[in-house]
């Protein structure tokens, strides 16, 4: 899954990646689509997308006056609680059951609420506070940590477990 950006905007490629999970969670609702092959790679992604957010792009937000800290750090707790809600629903048996509904709804609500916020907080603070050289150089750190975690099989569900029991 080698990628290649397009753009090297920090704020852009996290809103890329928000609109690709919107387009996985349509594909997992969906009874005509592979909805098994929409939630690995919709797992693999969110990891890979909140470990690189958290471990290139936080840290360096935290350090403007004009960026709430504690938005930030709400931000890394919605994390936390999309990967367990991640994980409830790696760990349902039958994809399309009524448990699988169920559990999928819990993840985009969990998502949803993550990506909605950090777009209004985290990211227009960024686009409005931030100069584009720096957001360019947070953008390529963000996007080889996210590459990293990808080829490393992030949203494997022993992983996504491991990392729940870790926060």
């Amino acid at each position: 899954m080698a990628e290649t950006a397009e753009t090297q905007d920090v704020v852009e490629l996290i809103l890329q990646d928000h609109r690709r999970m919107e387009d996985l969670f349509r594909l997992m609702r969906s009874v005509e689509a592979d909805r098994g092959a929409a939630l690995r790679e919709f797992s693999e992604l969110l990891v890979a997308h909140a470990l690189a957010e958290e471990a290139k792009v936080y840290p360096a937000l935290k350090r403007y006056k004009d960026i709430d800290d504690e938005e930030v750090e709400h931000g890394e707790h919605e994390h936390d609680e999309g990967n367990q809600a991640l994980l409830g629903l790696l760990e349902v048996a039958e994809v399309g059951s009524e448990e699988w509904d169920s559990r999928l709804e819990e993840l985009v609500e969990a998502v949803a609420h993550h990506t909605d916020e950090e777009e209004r907080t985290i990211l227009n603070g960024a686009r409005e506070n931030v100069a584009m050289q720096r957001r360019e150089e947070l953008g390529a750190a963000f996007w080889e940590e996210r590459g990293r975690q990808l080829k490393a099989g992030c949203g494997s569900v022993d992983n996504v477990r491991r990392i729940v029991k870790s926060s």
